[in-house]
């Protein structure tokens, strides 16, 4: 085998994968050869599936969702089966981590991580399963009683990005599969592999056939087709905004499904000159740099004030400076690869955009050349005026630009220039002043004095351009249930035709 550390060797061949439909594997007739992005070698064969193959999925999700064997359940029964799944995610977090690496080209130790976060969010569904509930009405009067039952919405397609194939399909799934519905999932089909590993991890968990299915494929055929299925009750897209338009157009065309999407970001992070510098200096540099920047959330604008501008840039740019690239199977690595040859061209075009509008370099810029494998500096440019295309478009690498500000209005006015409003941070000791920027930046999550923080109890989503509805916590259970008025009155009936 290749050995690529001490401890982790690289396939000698690609592991070919099939797909899950009703509870069991098929064989794939044409695939997707997937090369690690890190190491430029080929490490998975992914079946490209067809839209007969996802007509099939959907019909099992249906009869899986009609015949009550998921739905039927009582929630604690859901729930065990879900913390079960947690209990084999833990016991298997190595094997699905190593192939999350292969595929995407993160840290190994940033995958692990997420795994760990993963297996939180099945335990938070499981206990989130059992606390859903409808409502009752006592106040109708004494021969009227009232209830409002919350019932799955039905059949889910859930189509998931490359850049956390894993932890985004977990910050999704479980929470679906606690409100009873049942699911077509279509990972990307770079980073598939660890998404198929969780149908054979749910399966071992006792989940019945048809209730999690996977179909492999690329957007414009599986994806599309979701967007369009006829019997597919609800859609949770999490990618693009103008894709994310697209879905938007498809289901208003077929059968009007209700739509989740989480979308584009341009995230602000706001620092005050009363904040602790060092610290709000390490945020930056992590904001911008976890994952490659390949992060809906990552904090791609740094709003600063101007007294401290020059000072707080001078901190930030040797911690950018000693971020460790590297092979994302060292366990020291900080940065790994940019996970596909089309992202890092976009990558460098936005950084030769930025000097070429007169941005000023201040860190990175260039690739780093290991012989194999694509990897980007981290990159500061300052000097940047709004209508430069790195200070308004998600560039979705490490590529940070930096604005100054005189008064808080200012700051809240730059930190909202933009069609986006996913996710924000405030950066100050005076908590009038931080909450007051709180209120008034529009954006799904909100960080004060951290940043990408928090767990699976609070929910996850954006803002305008940013996306519809709520992921996470007991909000994203909700977010797939529909709710249902009843009324029993009792007693004799007042006639109306006497």
């Amino acid at each position: 085998m290749n050995v690529v550390s001490k401890t982790v060797s690289l396939p000698l061949k690609p592991r070919e994968f099939g797909f899950f439909i009703d509870g069991e594997w098929r064989a794939g007739k044409d695939f997707f050869d997937r090369s690690s992005p890190a190491h430029d070698v080929p490490v998975t064969r992914i079946p490209r599936c067809t839209r007969e193959d996802l007509d099939e999925a959907v019909a099992a999700a249906r009869r899986a969702f009609e015949n009550g064997s998921w739905a039927g359940l009582a929630a604690a029964d859901r729930a065990a089966v879900l913390l079960k799944a947690a209990g084999l995610l833990r016991e298997r977090r190595d094997d699905i981590a190593y192939w999350e690496v292969l595929e995407n080209g993160k840290p190994i130790s940033q995958a692990k991580g997420e795994i760990d976060h993963c297996i939180a969010c099945f335990e938070m569904a499981a206990g989130a399963a059992r606390m859903l509930h409808g409502d009752t009405f006592n106040n109708l009067g004494e021969g009227l009683f009232g209830m409002v039952l919350r019932e799955p919405i039905g059949v889910v397609g859930l189509i998931t990005p490359w850049n956390f194939p894993f932890m985004i399909l977990c910050e999704r799934a479980p929470f679906i599969l606690a409100s009873g519905c049942t699911l077509v999932v279509k990972p990307a089909e770079v980073t598939s592999a660890t998404t198929l590993l969780l149908a054979e991890i749910l399966a071992d968990a006792g989940l019945p056939k048809g209730v999690f299915n996977v179909v492999t494929g690329t957007g414009r055929t599986v994806g599309q087709a979701m967007t369009e299925h006829q019997d597919i009750d609800m859609l949770s897209f999490t990618g693009s905004t103008g894709v994310g338009k697209s879905c938007i157009h498809a289901a208003a065309d077929s059968n009007l499904k209700k739509l989740g999407l989480e979308l584009g970001g341009k995230n602000p992070i706001v620092v005050f000159a009363d904040s602790n510098l060092e610290d709000a200096a390490d945020a930056v540099a992590f904001g911008i740099s976890f994952n490659t920047g390949q992060c809906c959330v990552s904090s791609s604008r740094l709003i600063v004030e101007r007294s401290v501008a020059e000072k707080f840039e001078r901190l930030v740019v040797p911690k950018m400076e000693k971020i460790r690239v590297g092979d994302p199977f060292d366990p020291e690595t900080q940065i790994g690869a940019i996970t596909t040859e089309a992202q890092n061209k976009t990558i460098l075009d936005y950084i030769a955009k930025g000097k070429a509008e007169g941005a000023k370099l201040l860190c990175g810029g260039g690739i780093v050349d290991f012989g194999k494998g694509q990897y980007i500096q981290p990159t500061l440019f300052t000097d940047v005026k709004p209508s430069m295309g790195i200070a308004r478009d998600e560039i979705f690498g490490p590529v940070l630009a930096s604005f100054h500000f005189d008064t808080v209005d200012e700051a809240i006015a730059i930190a909202n220039d933009t069609v986006y409003g996913l996710a924000a941070s405030v950066w100050s000791k005076d908590i009038d002043k931080a909450l007051a920027v709180t209120r008034r930046v529009r954006a799904g999550r909100f960080w004060v004095n951290t940043i990408m923080s928090g767990g699976p109890e609070t929910p996850l989503g954006g803002f305008k351009q940013s996306g519809w509805g709520r992921e996470a916590g007991l909000y994203g259970v909700e977010e797939y249930t529909q709710i249902k008025s009843v009324h029993i009155e009792t007693g004799k009936r007042s006639h109306w035709i006497s």
